[in-house]
């Protein structure tokens, strides 16, 4: 699978609004994938970087459920910038993309929805690393 940044997608989340709190719905048909592990980061210090890493065969789902963070993706020739900065809205990443995450305001949570359990195998850590196994396709 040679997924490149044209296959990682910003969707909506389906939500009921109500004067007294809106709730957002993830399901299972909203993301292509079952949910195997969810984990979140938060109190992300000032100028801090996250992510800079790809999966082998593993997809996940960002999802900025308070504040605002960038994330930038590559495919091993192209690079683009993402905000994400609204609970309602969520950035599919499927395997093979490399992630950066940056510029985290003060106060935000970035919520990651992964179609795996962890596994060491599946990261690619090493950006070098990460062009050598895109050349393999």
């Amino acid at each position: 699978m040679n997924n490149n940044i044209t296959d990682c997608i910003v969707f909506s989340i389906p939500k009921i609004v109500d004067p007294r709190g809106n709730l957002a719905v993830i399901e299972k048909e909203n993301l292509g994938f079952p949910i195997k592990r969810v984990y979140y980061l938060y109190n992300v210090p000032a100028g801090a970087y996250r992510g800079g890493h790809a999966h082998k065969k593993q997809s996940e789902v960002l999802i900025a459920v308070s504040g605002s963070f960038e994330v930038i993706i590559q495919d091993g020739v192209s690079k683009k910038s993402i905000l994400l900065n609204r609970p309602d809205q969520a950035l599919l990443l499927p395997p093979g993309i490399w992630r950066e995450l940056k510029d985290f305001s003060q106060g935000s949570v970035c919520l990651v929805l992964n179609s795996g359990e962890f596994s060491e195998e599946d990261y690619i850590r090493d950006y070098s690393h990460f062009q050598q196994f895109k050349n393999i396709f």
